[in-house]
């Protein structure tokens, strides 16, 4: 498994684990299209991102990758106040599980989530909901190739 993948699915790993324990628990998905429905603890969906740098270490040949993978936090609700009060705990937990290990256990040397963007969206049928999208910023180092 590259190292790329390894830093991904620790994340997801680690969201799964700490949002687990919400009563109601989100949904949590990696890569996948949002459901029809937006379940009651609301949406998280880890999408893979992009490798925004590349640095090159020589002697012996290695890659520090900086590589930024979006998670999309969902929330419904009937009122905006009910939205709005899911998705920041929701963006409080997110930020809670990542800085509580900037490694993930070794997986990646630094881990960083940024500021979320927010957006009101709508569901055919259904209520409105309250988007966000945070970057992650996940930081390793591979020997030989960028693709290792």
């Amino acid at each position: 498994m590259s190292m790329r993948e390894t830093a991904i699915a620790a994340l997801h790993g680690r969201l799964q684990t700490a949002l687990a324990t919400r009563n109601p628990a989100p949904l949590i998905l990696r890569g996948e299209t949002v459901p029809q429905r937006l379940p009651p603890g609301g949406l998280v969906v880890i999408r893979d991102g992009e490798t925004v740098e590349e640095t090159a270490i020589l002697s012996p040949l290695a890659w520090a990758i900086e590589h930024r993978a979006e998670v999309e936090v969902t929330a419904g609700g009937a009122t905006p106040a009910v939205r709005n009060a899911l998705l920041d705990a929701l963006l409080v937990n997110i930020a809670a599980a990542i800085t509580a290990d900037r490694t993930f256990g070794g997986a990646v040397e630094w881990v960083q989530p940024g500021a979320p963007d927010f957006e009101d969206v709508e569901f055919e049928g259904a209520a409105a909901a309250r988007t966000a999208s945070v970057p992650v910023t996940l930081f390793f180092t591979v020997a030989g190739s960028p693709l290792a």
